[in-house]
């Protein structure tokens, strides 16, 4: 149901490659990645740093709160989150939020534009750099992909491109607890993604399931050092609903699990509509900003929980 798609065959043969990627993305709307650009050594500083920072004090996460600042940057505690817009379930994660980062003097900070502002870095040595490091691999490697994906739908490689500078694209650490058995409990409620597409790297423990269209759930296999990559509404949208995205949840996981997710979105101005020749549109065009915007705030709402 989900395939496994190896990055070398790019080179080898591009066309067989972004027809692949084009199967994935109309069929389930996620595909496994294996053998991509990112190198193994950034990706287990990544997962090291987020775990000396999730093992911080309370307090000292605190400081780096998510709530300090209108932009979606630092540390959601767990129930801060609910990504199932349509119950009452609260998330049991936790998670670390970084976005472009930007000098407290970039003039779209000091005019604070929404999503602009500062990343909160944690007092923790190497960490800022290291994910500043990884954000800009892992985005290189999703423009890489959308350069696939222009291919399969019959466009110039390289039409997404202009879309994707300064990006809201969003790093995101995740640390799930074990599960306690608990009625309704969820890790990360049934939600679909915002973005065009999303690199996810996990740590191996299950927990991971996709729903497709018509069907029940199904876990998401693990496969060593590959990445996770599935469709976001963006990207539906501007394919007409060529392309899915579909729906997935985190359950409760037996241990605790960690992953990071990189969020690739385009540039805030950006008009996302209907690509040519995918026929009427279906959605009005919407600023990537505004649609960002909308989906976060039904995220972060209070739940009723009567």
């Amino acid at each position: 149901m989900i395939p496994l798609i190896d990055w070398s065959e790019n080179a080898a043969d591009p066309a067989g490659f972004a027809k692949r990627v084009g199967t994935a993305c109309r069929d389930t709307g996620f595909f496994v990645l294996q053998n991509h650009t990112v190198p193994d050594a950034l990706r287990a500083q990544v997962f090291a740093q987020a775990d000396a920072f999730f093992a911080l004090p309370q307090q000292d996460k605190a400081r780096v709160s998510i709530l300090n600042t209108p932009h979606f940057r630092g540390w959601a505690k767990p129930g801060d989150e609910s990504l199932d817009e349509t119950t009452a379930q609260v998330d049991t994660k936790e998670t670390f939020n970084i976005g472009l980062d930007l000098p407290t003097d970039d003039p779209r900070v000091v005019a604070g534009e929404p999503f602009r502002g500062v990343n909160q870095w944690p007092d923790l040595p190497g960490f800022a750099e290291t994910m500043r490091a990884y954000y800009d691999a892992a985005q290189n490697l999703g423009i890489s992909l959308l350069r696939v994906i222009a291919r399969d739908l019959g466009l110039a490689s390289d039409h997404f491109t202009p879309s994707f500078h300064d990006p809201l694209s969003a790093l995101r650490l995740l640390s799930y607890p074990p599960g306690t058995g608990a009625d309704n409990e969820i890790g990360a409620g049934a939600h679909t993604d915002y973005g065009a597409i999303t690199l996810l790297m996990t740590d191996g423990e299950p927990g991971l399931q996709v729903r497709p269209r018509g069907g029940d759930w199904i876990d998401v296999p693990h496969v060593p050092d590959a990445y996770v990559v599935n469709i976001g509404d963006c990207m539906m949208r501007w394919t007409n609903d060529i392309y899915v995205s579909t729906p997935h949840r985190v359950i409760p996981p037996k241990r605790r699990r960690r992953s990071v997710a990189m969020f690739i979105e385009a540039n805030p101005d950006t008009v996302v509509q209907a690509l040519p020749g995918t026929g009427t549109p279906k959605y009005a065009p919407i600023r990537a900003a505004d649609y960002l915007m909308s989906r976060l705030d039904a995220t972060y709402a209070p739940k009723d929980l009567q």
